[in-house]
């Protein structure tokens, strides 16, 4: 067997085109291209303001099976399938998420794709890229010191100290920093008080950034983040401490999309970065709705598997921006299968047709949940190459009865050639015209029934349970006129449960949601059902360990 070039090493390999030639492709001129270097730039926003009256592509959405240790290369087969897309001559366009620096150095690696699929320059791309993580890190922190300056120079506004919601962020992993005592020291100091940070795409602003729709509609977003409340519960808002101008101003950049290239120069846009378990996982709409009107094809993913992912791309994405997907990608390998099956990682290189056979109940259920949303949808089956015909037979066997089909598909391995087969069969899909693309519930349907349709609907719960505090409070927020937003659901991605270790598709369980967060400037309620962390920690042994500068100077272990 040929030895298996590492994915730095072939991107590394490359051979780039000067960004200005892939934004040609588009029609963008140079002169509306904010170059980084000469292999990415940023798109300006007067060339987008001019774009709006354009006819919009058709949006493809990828999504896939709940996560495992086995991988699934939801990314991979994104960038495959915009590269196959232009192959067979269609004007495509990927636009992802950019990659978190606390992920990068822990545990997850990088977010680029893998093998021939990847999006280039991929160093840059998993570390710090055109710097709009840290200008959403700065401008999140301005808001946290214009708080406590207010408190401490008299705090005309009233704000109780023991009231302060909005925390302070970093983009690295820090368990040590979750919870912490800050303004300690004397009075020149401030007033002590308990805070915390989270990681920077759990940021209020980052979910901001990328739903807001332009300059504009971002600093009025900003405004409406609400960052304490007053003795009698009443709340501040960051237009009160007048942060949302000087916020705006450092994210006027950042708001730009980021045009890059794939390995076969073909154009993506990485923008954006929010969780997927924490807040909404999708990229930029502002990337999104510039990417529709260049492009015949749009290919885009969501966050985890489509019970997170795609159920809030479809529930608070679409229904903020008014887009429509043709067809959705479901993304499922064979060793993850045999995973949800019940057989171990170590295990996975020998056949079971068996566990992938019962494993598949996972992917059924995915294919239910999107076509509930009355989106068509096909199966991408991601080779790896111990699978085995057996295998790959069983699943495609338990996908026709299900009545969609299942395309095995080899970009990792061949680029474009090898996703040829899963291009013409999304090209089908969206050229019928098949997609009645609705939300799962209507806007004004209240909070806590909301939360209960995605539970009984997308997890097959019974039920979502919570304490008399939370349904209080958001019977209060209905009642300030919060109540037709989307609910945005934090859980474990590992499971259609709030168990991590419950794989396959479990039914009748209880979802536990034991806090809930308003956030009024992204337009979201986030239901916080079970233990999730908003500031991750390191593994035992974080990828940090393994990256390095070799003696050529270049850049090792990064993924």
């Amino acid at each position: 067997m040929a030895e298996v070039k590492s994915d730095i090493e072939i991107a590394r390999a490359a051979r780039k085109k000067p960004i200005q030639e892939i934004g040609a492709k588009l029609g963008i001129p140079s002169e509306h291209l904010l170059p980084y270097g000469h292999d990415k730039a940023k798109v300006s926003a007067d060339f987008i303001a001019e774009m709006r009256k354009r006819p919009d592509g058709k949006l493809i959405l990828v999504t896939a099976i709940n996560p495992t240790p086995a991988g699934e290369g939801k990314t991979t087969t994104t960038v495959g399938l915009g590269d196959g897309l232009n192959r067979i001559g269609k004007r495509a366009i990927v636009c992802i998420r950019e990659a978190s620096l606390g992920p990068c150095f822990g545990m997850k690696g990088g977010a680029a794709g893998g093998g021939y699929a990847q999006v280039i320059p991929m160093e840059d791309i998993n570390l710090h890229f055109t710097g709009d993580f840290h200008a959403i890190t700065s401008a999140h922190n301005l808001l946290a010191a214009l708080i406590d300056n207010h408190i401490y120079w008299g705090n005309e506004l009233g704000i109780d100290t023991r009231r302060v919601t909005w925390r302070r962020v970093m983009d690295m992993n820090d368990r040590a920093l979750r919870d912490i005592v800050c303004s300690l020291g004397g009075v020149a100091n401030g007033y002590p008080r308990e805070a915390g940070f989270d990681i920077t795409v759990a940021s209020e602003v980052m979910a901001i950034l990328c739903l807001a729709k332009d300059l504009r509609d971002l600093e009025e977003r900003l405004g409406n983040i609400i960052v304490a409340y007053r003795r009698d519960k009443s709340p501040v808002f960051a237009r009160d401490l007048k942060a949302d101008g000087a916020m705006a101003v450092l994210l006027k950049e950042a708001l730009q999309p980021n045009l890059v290239q794939t390995l076969e120069n073909n154009p993506a846009f990485v923008h954006g970065g929010p969780f997927a378990n924490i807040a909404h996982g999708c990229n930029s709409v502002m990337a999104t709705t510039t990417a529709l009107k260049l492009a015949d094809y749009v290919v885009t993913e969501a966050g985890f598997g489509a019970d997170l992912g795609a159920e809030k791309f479809f529930d608070i994405k679409c229904r903020k921006t008014g887009l429509k997907p043709a067809a959705a990608v479901i993304v499922a390998t064979v060793r993850a299968l045999k995973m949800n099956g019940g057989v171990k990682k170590e295990d996975l290189g020998t056949e079971d047709v068996k566990a992938v056979t019962k494993g598949c109940a996972n992917l059924g259920r995915h294919i239910e949940n999107v076509k509930q949303f009355g989106v068509p949808a096909v199966v991408a089956i991601n080779h790896f190459h111990t699978d085995t015909a057996a295998e790959i037979e069983a699943v495609k066997a338990y996908v026709a009865a299900q009545g969609e089909e299942a395309v095995l598909c080899r970009h990792w391995a061949e680029g474009s050639a090898g996703i040829e087969e899963l291009a013409k069969r999304v090209v089908d899909l969206a050229e019928k015209g098949a997609s009645q693309f609705a939300p799962l519930y209507p806007d004004d349907m209240p909070l806590f029934e909301k939360i209960n349709t995605i539970v009984r609907r997308i997890y097959r719960g019974s039920r979502a349970v919570a304490e008399h505090s939370v349904l209080s409070q958001l019977e209060k927020w209905e009642e300030q006129g919060y109540g037709r937003l989307p609910v945005c659901m934090a859980k474990t991605q590992y499971s259609f449960s709030t168990d991590p270790n419950l794989r396959g598709a479990p039914v009748d369980h209880v979802v536990p949601v034991r806090e809930v967060r308003l956030s009024a400037g992204a337009g979201f309620v986030v239901a916080i059902c079970g233990e999730i962390m908003t500031m991750p920690g390191l593994p035992s042994v974080p990828s940090a360990e393994r990256i390095f500068l070799n003696e050529r100077g270049y850049i090792e272990g990064l993924s």
